[in-house]
Formats: structure tokens, sequence, C-alpha cells
């Protein structure tokens, strides 16, 4: 008898992987220097309420269509009219943008050196 269970596809073990990964009191204030200096607040708002370029964020952990798994994916590949950001982040910065987005409180990021 053959189980229904099947091995995943490589990308989404990885984006598993990597959105759960991070969720230390340090990684959502990681994530929150990443959110202000990689570029997300200039199109997602620095309040994260978003602008006429891109949705707000400001209630994304509540929602019941963005677990940590898609916003892994999106912030991978991109979708819409966001880019990818495969290239441009790590693994380990991808988990702390997630871990700042689903932050119960989101951080304000310390001053820019």
């Amino acid at each position: 008898m053959k189980s229904g269970i099947k091995l995943f596809p490589a990308v989404l073990v990885l984006a598993s992987t990597v959105a759960f990964a991070a969720d230390t009191p340090a990684d959502v204030k990681a994530g929150a220097v990443l959110f202000r200096d990689k570029g997300c607040s200039y199109c997602h708002g620095a309040d994260l309420h978003g602008t006429k370029k891109a949705p707000a964020l400001a209630d994304i952990r509540s929602d019941k269509n963005w677990p940590a798994d898609k916003m892994t994916d999106q912030i991978l590949n991109g979708g819409q009219k966001m880019p990818p950001f495969r290239d441009s982040l790590s693994d380990d910065e991808i988990a702390q943008l997630v871990a700042f987005l689903r932050a119960k409180d989101h951080p304000a990021p310390p001053p820019a050196e």
C-alpha cells in the first residue's frame, strides 16, 4: 500500500525551514533593521501601514491567509508588483524579516548609523 505522503519540493521545505527559524527578540529587532535598511519601508511604509506602492503589513501576523511559510515565499520569490529578494537576502535575514512581521509588537529599529 502506498502512502499518500510524498516528498515535498525543496523550495517548500526551504521556505518552511527559513520561516520558522527565527523567533527570538533579537531576531525581531534584526528584522526591524532589515525592513528599514533593505527598502521594505519604502513601499510598505515605515509604520507598516502601506503606501500607494504596496499594501499594509501592520496586521499581517493575524491574517490567516499569510502564515509564515507564505510570507517567506513572497519575500523569496516576489509576486504581483513585489520583486523577489532571493538573491539579496540570506536565509537568516529572511527569517528575521518574517519574525519581525509576525511579532505582536513591531519594534522601531534603532537609528541608522
